[in-house]
């Protein structure tokens, strides 16, 4: 079996045989396609001792000796029976929040402060956080006072995090300054979307 794009979750499952008197033939194992996310798959070629098979296409599956000549549905009632335990053991996915500033200081917009609740209950919601805050600036001023003034804007989220309560466990703090725009612009320029702060919850 070889994977031709990384993004995938990929189920597989032996089923156990059954007990009964007469003798069942043995269920096959077979490989299930998930769709990412955001929606999007990857593919995955699935190749055994009778053949191979492309699964190009979110949940269609095939059998792992290869016998399948063409992908088949995999219905959600399968997929929960086969691989339920399986899936509801995968860790959250990360998340990602960006906060903006008002200029030339730490104070939020009043829509990035609305999103304050969002961020403490991402964390709240993962048994070992990890989270990452990278502070950034506009190019009004000099690099050096940006490079302070974005890890101020990063400091001043991670202050939050932490006055809540919240367990962390690994919380780091950057500053890009003004080295990593969203919006290029001129040195010495006012960019709303560039004075920001970026927080990754994994």
């Amino acid at each position: 079996m070889s994977i031709s794009k990384t993004v995938l979750i990929i189920c597989i499952v032996l089923l156990a045989a059954g007990c009964a008197t007469a003798p069942k033939p043995a269920p096959k194992s077979y490989v299930v396609l998930m769709d990412n996310a955001d929606g999007t798959s990857g593919q995955i070629s699935v190749s055994g001792e009778k053949g191979e098979v492309l699964l190009d296409k979110p949940r269609t599956g095939a059998d792992l000796d290869g016998s399948t000549s063409t992908p088949y549905a995999v219905g959600e009632d399968r997929i929960q029976r086969d691989f339920g335990e399986a899936l509801a053991t995968r860790p959250p996915l990360p998340v990602s929040f960006m906060l903006y500033y008002r200029a030339g200081g730490t104070m939020l917009t009043g829509e990035s402060q609305a999103l304050i609740p969002a961020i403490l209950e991402a964390t709240r919601n993962r048994p070992a956080p990890d989270v990452s805050v990278i502070g950034h600036t506009d190019t009004v001023g000099n690099s050096e006072s940006n490079e302070k003034l974005a890890l101020q804007r990063a400091q001043s989220v991670a202050e939050i995090i932490r006055k809540a309560g919240l367990q962390v466990h690994d919380l780091t703090i950057t500053s890009h300054g003004e080295r990593n725009l969203l919006i290029p612009t001129p040195d010495n320029t006012p960019e709303p979307k560039n004075r920001r702060v970026e927080i990754t919850v994994r």
